[in-house]
Order: C-alpha cells, then structure tokens, then sequence
C-alpha cells in the first residue's frame, strides 16, 4: 500500500480508503500542494542539513593540518546536533499537518471541492499551521482547511498568514464575541449595545478586550457609536433574522428599517473567521436583544 494510503496519527492508522471521496480528494491534493503529506515532511529539508553540514565538513578538512583532534569531535559533534534538531523539529511539525488535516475531515460537506483549491493558498497554509501543536488552535485552523475545501476562495491567505500571528487568548476572546452574534440577510454580525452590561461582562468583553480586538484588525469598536444595519428591501414588512437556530420576526409599519447594531463590527477578516471561530449562543441574550431592538424600534416609530 503507498504512502498515500494511510494516515498514521496517535499510533493508529486510517485508511483513507474507507474515508469519504472529497476527503480523499483533499489528501490527494494536499499531498501534490506539499510535496507528500504522508510522506515523511521532513526528508527535503534533512537533505538541506546534510549538505550543508557536509559543506562544514569539507572546509574543516581543508584545514585539517591547522586543527587539532579536539576541534574535529566538535565539528563532529556539531553536525550531529544540527541533524538531531533537525529531525525532532520536523518531526513534530509533521504531527501538526496530520492533526490539523485529521480534525479537517469532519467538517467535509459531501460537495466540496478540494480540486479547486490553489495550490499556493495550500502550500502556504501548511507552512503556518505546522508549527501549531495547541490542540484548540489546530481546531480553528482545522475549520479553516475544511472550509475552504468546502467553498475554494472563501478564505484569503491574509487570513490565513493572520491566523497564524494570532493567540490562544486572542482567539478565545474573538470566540466569545462571536457568542453575540446574528445572522442577518447571511451576515453575522455580533451586537454588543453596551460593554458595561452584565450580559458582556460576564464573558470578559470589556471596553480594554474590545479595544483589543479591534487594534489586532479583527474589529472595528466604537463605544461612543451605534452602528445600524439598514435593510435593502424597502418592500418588505417583516424580515427573518436568526440567533443561531432561533429566529426572530422583525415587523415594520413605515419605511424607516433599520436596527440597532451596537458600538461593534466586523472587519473583512473577521468576517471570514467568524463562521468558523466556534463560538456557541449565550444563554438569555436572545432575549436581551429582542428587547433592545423593541425599545429602538418603538422611539423610532414615534420620530
């Protein structure tokens, strides 16, 4: 069986055979994009250590009538420890590319397209990711790769390069805010009305995390400002809008329709990660903004 055919992670082999055909289709083109996933990652860059420590080798035997016995075990030595490093470096970065591609397959629609993915978003996506060995971490990244196989283009590589610099808390926060969030007309927009309220503070979005976020690109907060969200069909008297699997009527009698948004929104790349950052619904806030739009809808009405 070639190399392509199994997965070895955690001791225990998958058979990717048995796997289904967009997943197959993913390591396929994942293993073209790097050169061979399942292959050993680390064998090119070893060779490179090779010969340059052959290279280190060769100068110091050209001086080898100029050097002692003793400077030659430390050459020695020396070219050892570098292939050792070497070796264990690539070795945990290659468990970090079959964690991420393992916790990937789920998320796999039974439509996806990973024949479409560019091979340079691919390449560059692994050059990032190897180095993430914090298991959370590698979810986010996971529901990255599973994402854009699903939908080849949804996410830019200045996504994915910012990904790459941001943290665990960094990213736990941005999870939290997004706890907040509604969808509406396929937006998500997170609505935080005030950053004072104990429904936010309860879940660490303070005015210095907010601020945070937005000076890191993932934001854009204004504590001072409301944001609206204005709906386009000017038609339409009642719009469905959706806090995750609740939705919520909104009924207008006069062509004023608008909402309350919030000192809160998102920034292009938070929007690409938003769907994706795990966040899960907050407990009473459903019914929290339903009674902050009823207020703002009521003195609106009355203008």
């Amino acid at each position: 069986m070639s190399n392509n055919s199994l997965i070895n992670v955690k001791n225990a082999l998958i058979d990717l055979g048995k796997l289904s055909e967009p997943a197959n289709t993913l390591i396929k083109k994942i293993s073209l994009g790097i050169g061979g996933v399942f292959r050993p990652y680390q064998i090119k860059r070893i060779a490179e250590a090779e010969a340059e420590a052959a290279v280190i080798k060769a100068q110091a035997d050209a001086q080898a009538a100029k050097m002692t016995a003793e400077s030659d075990i430390e050459v020695t030595n020396l070219r050892q420890r570098a292939v050792y490093r070497l070796i264990e470096e690539e070795t945990i970065h290659q468990k970090s590319i079959e964690d991420v591609i393992v916790k990937a397959l789920p998320d796999l629609n039974k439509d996806a397209d990973p024949e479409a993915m560019v091979d340079d978003w691919i390449a560059n996506f692994f050059d990032k990711c190897r180095i993430i060995s914090n298991s959370e971490m590698q979810s986010l990244w996971a529901r990255l790769l599973a994402g854009e196989a699903n939908s080849p283009g949804t996410y830019s590589k200045r996504t994915v390069n910012f990904v790459s610099e941001l943290d665990k808390k960094e990213a736990d926060l941005f999870t939290k805010l997004c706890g907040f969030g509604w969808v509406i007309e396929e937006e998500l927009m997170p609505f935080v009305f005030n950053y004072d309220s104990e429904i936010y503070i309860k879940h660490e979005l303070c005015f210095e995390n907010l601020s945070h976020l937005d000076s890191i690109g993932l934001i854009h907060f204004d504590y001072s400002f409301n944001f609206a969200w204005e709906f386009l069909d000017t038609n339409v008297e009642t719009y469905v809008v959706h806090y995750y699997e609740t939705p919520l009527n909104l009924e207008f009698s006069s062509n004023y329709k608008k909402i309350q948004a919030g000192g809160v929104s998102l920034t292009k790349i938070g929007q690409e990660l938003a769907p994706i950052s795990g966040s899960k619904s907050v407990e009473g806030f459903y019914e929290y903004v339903k009674d902050q739009w009823w207020q703002y809808l009521s003195e609106s009405e009355k203008k």
